[in-house]
């Protein structure tokens, strides 16, 4: 059985990137018996920067929500929330162990978010990667749907593994392999086509977010840069317009067409009719979406339950798994 773990943060609205790039690849391999999936909000993860601890359990429903919604069914997939299973915790402190300084300092995502003043950046930034590690090692995952910019994280969590293996003498943990799919793997900013599209961007004009009603998506659309030339007929024509490939990445994703199709129907035409044939599209894909959502963040406690049952799950699968590694290491226990 080929297992499956991916985890997403509860910070901030889900995207429309989010979905393209991660949610609706859940959703796909899902559907494929031969993997077992285990999908995670890792709210621990997400308290490496200040977080109110209501708006944090909110944002953690909010995901879930989400992530049901878009078609992850918690009854054939695993979902639960991060601090319900101790064993990431506990995988982690032995991981963490096993892992190098200079590993660590290398990782471009922490020299990113630390910026100059790196000396007033948390250890729990620069320890993430350690925590991801166990994240996926304490259920043996042995794939890992990443985007582009967690592709470092997961070869360290390989070098983790391997490292670990060889300390002990083992051959205990799979070498956890990436998988990027889709054709919009990385949907970048409405206002800017060189940035990805973030939830945490301070305009909201940025993104579409997954709880956005049909009005918002338009006009955010509508108030898309762009340039004032015609689409190409073909995909090479957008090579130096970041924005325009932007947008008809997104309606070939949505559309599940590649680029050159939408451009055989839409080349030569200018944006003021493709932006609101993408708007159409946005709307028919992302609105029932939206829908559902508001109905499940109406009822919170079904909410907790299904996560609940999905750490149960989680957790019987996790236990077994880091007992053996602290018999391996050679932990006193009862």
């Amino acid at each position: 059985m080929r297992r499956i773990f991916s985890g997403i943060q509860p910070t901030g609205n889900l995207t429309l990137g989010n979905y393209l790039g991660a949610i609706r690849n859940w959703v796909a391999l899902q559907g494929e018996k031969s993997y077992e999936c285990i999908f995670c909000v890792v709210d621990q993860h997400a308290i490496t920067i200040p977080q109110n601890p209501a708006e944090l359990k909110q944002a953690t429903r909010e995901v879930a929500a989400s992530l049901i919604a878009a078609g992850i069914d918690p009854t054939d997939s695993i979902l639960f929330n991060q601090s319900q299973v101790d064993e990431h915790m506990k995988l982690a402190w032995v991981l963490g162990c096993v892992a190098r300084v200079g590993w660590l300092n290398r990782m471009t995502q922490f020299k990113d978010k630390a910026g100059k003043d790196r000396d007033n950046a948390t250890t729990g930034l620069w320890w993430y990667p350690v925590l991801m590690a166990a994240d996926i090692l304490a259920y043996k995952g042995t794939h890992v749907p990443v985007g582009d910019d967690q592709k470092q994280h997961l070869e360290l969590a390989r070098d983790i593994a391997q490292a670990y293996n060889s300390m002990f003498g083992v051959e205990f943990f799979p070498l956890p392999e990436p998988q990027i799919l889709g054709a919009a793997t990385r949907v970048m900013s409405l206002r800017d086509g060189t940035k990805k599209m973030s939830k945490s961007d301070a305009s909201d004009m940025s993104r579409i977010n997954m709880t956005d009603d049909a009005d918002t998506i338009a006009n955010k659309i509508k108030k898309a840069k762009t340039d004032p030339e015609p689409l190409p007929s073909e995909a090479a024509g957008l090579a130096e317009r970041a924005e325009a490939r932007n947008l008809v990445t997104i309606y070939a994703a949505l559309a599940d067409k590649s680029v050159d199709e939408v451009l055989a129907e839409y080349g030569g035409q200018g944006f003021g009719k493709f932006k609101p044939a993408l708007s159409d599209l946005a709307v028919e894909v992302l609105g029932p979406i939206g829908a559902e959502l508001q109905k499940l963040m109406a009822d919170p406690d079904h909410i907790d339950s299904v996560l609940a049952k999905g750490g149960d799950r989680a957790r019987a699968l996790a236990k077994p798994i880091v007992e053996e590694v602290y018999d391996t290491v050679g932990f006193l226990r009862p």
